[in-house]
């Protein structure tokens, strides 16, 4: 008998601990939880690797956390519960890392509590976050510090939107000034051609100059926004475009008397007037943000004719003067008594004519002779021999020019694993670069 009821005894505390076991193995775990505060939050980190399946939320003013992760009793199911001392609010954020969960509670009023939970003793998994804590005196200062900074950022971003503001004001008021100058030019100039037919290509200076005049000026405004950065240009292809215009207006029509019947000024000015009321609209949609396609398109293809035509225009004004100011000896280099003569203005205009065709921009005429090829191949070759044309075609250029190397992106056709590919479907999309100078 006593045997048997020591073999009972045994076997019930065996089952007592296998019980015990299995309860230790199945109840969850608290893990470690580092706090600090803010005046408006409540900052909570919560050691666990690797969490997965994390719930936190926040009802009546308690806080339940439960994740499965790696935490100090290794890889557990682990959960805890704070009730905080003043109320919170029920939204709560949390972001878990590789290394431990991260969750802001907000407060419902500002302010600076004494201690985190309604107990006023701590709990044992709880302690304080040196990494983030900060006297009530530093939050308050913290606190100052982002105002300032927020003010100063603030007050930075309404200089810079006012500048902005006003700056695309300024291009605007500017670019509208130029169209209606050259709107008016060129409505003029072809009311007048059917008006008045042939005659009036010998009185265009009298009848357009002076607003000519006052649109080249005002062009040089156009030098010094890409001087100071107002737009993003080139200074030196802004600053040729302008000054070659006002040399050819003022020095070869505005200087000679016999130049001002001569039918050139009528095309020099007739093809001016008509690239620059397709320009400046459209950099009047620019300052507003705004693009409207077919005048994009008529901006950048237009040119494409125009360009050479205007080149040679104004070469043959050019050298149609060269005979006055040899007559005139205006402008003439006087040279010592005892060589007995002057170095001719006409010498400085040959010199200007090899600048126009060559030294000007001679990358520039490439593309404008590529894109007229390109052009010419669209309406010969079929779609994809006309592909395989330009390609080839910009390749050869490409070689020969360095705004084209640079501006390689603006191209249409690329390369890609042995294979041709478009990006682009309009032809003027290779020229685009040429912004600066048309």
């Amino acid at each position: 008998m006593k045997q048997g009821s020591d073999i009972h005894c045994s076997s019930s505390l065996i089952i007592l601990k296998s019980s015990s076991t299995k309860k230790n193995e199945t109840m969850p775990l608290t893990p470690l939880v580092y706090w600090a505060q803010r005046h408006e939050d409540i900052y909570l980190r919560v050691e666990l690797t690797d969490a997965q399946s994390i719930g936190v939320n926040v009802n009546d003013n308690v806080l339940q956390f439960r994740a499965q992760g790696h935490g100090a009793k290794g890889q557990n199911e682990y959960e805890f519960s704070l009730e905080f001392l003043l109320p919170v609010k029920s939204e709560v954020s949390h972001k878990s890392t590789q290394r431990q969960v991260n969750i802001t509670v907000r407060k419902e009023h500002q302010g600076w509590w004494e201690r985190l939970t309604l107990q006023e003793r701590k709990p044992v998994f709880l302690a304080p976050d040196f990494d983030r804590w900060l006297d009530e005196s530093d939050a308050e200062m913290e606190i100052r510090e982002k105002e300032e900074r927020r003010n100063m950022l603030k007050a930075s971003r309404h200089k810079e939107e006012s500048f902005v503001s006003l700056k695309t004001g300024f291009l605007f008021v500017y670019n509208l000034v130029q169209f209606l100058g050259f709107s008016w030019i060129f409505v003029n100039m072809t009311v007048r051609l059917f008006i008045f037919g042939q005659d009036f290509l010998y009185d265009t200076f009298h009848t357009i100059s002076d607003v000519m005049f006052f649109c080249q000026i005002l062009a040089a405004v156009e030098v010094l926004n890409a001087a100071f950065g107002v737009v993003q240009t080139g200074v030196i292809p802004t600053f040729i475009q302008v000054v070659g215009r006002n040399f050819i207006l003022f020095i070869i029509f505005g200087s000679l008397e016999e130049m001002h019947n001569q039918p050139v000024v009528f095309f020099v000015f007739y093809l001016w007037s008509t690239i620059e009321i397709f320009r400046y609209p459209f950099y009047m949609l620019g300052c507003l943000n705004t693009e409207w396609k077919t005048l994009t398109w008529l901006r950048y293809t237009i040119w494409i004719p125009l360009y050479p035509l205007g080149v040679i225009a104004e070469a043959v004004a050019v050298i149609q003067s060269i005979p006055i100011f040899d007559k005139t000896k205006l402008f003439s280099i006087p040279l010592p008594e005892a060589v007995g003569t002057s170095i001719s203005f006409s010498y400085v205009l040959h010199i200007y004519l090899i600048l126009m065709f060559l030294g000007k921009s001679p990358d520039k005429t490439l593309t404008t002779v590529y894109c007229i090829f390109e052009q010419i191949c669209s309406i010969i070759f079929d779609s994809d021999l006309n592909f395989l044309v330009s390609h080839r075609l910009f390749r050869t250029f490409y070689q020969l020019s360095p705004s084209l190397q640079a501006k390689e992106e603006a191209f249409p056709y690329q390369e890609e694993e042995g294979k041709l590919s478009k990006n682009t479907p309009d032809t003027f999309a290779a020229c685009l670069f040429l912004d600066e100078v048309f």
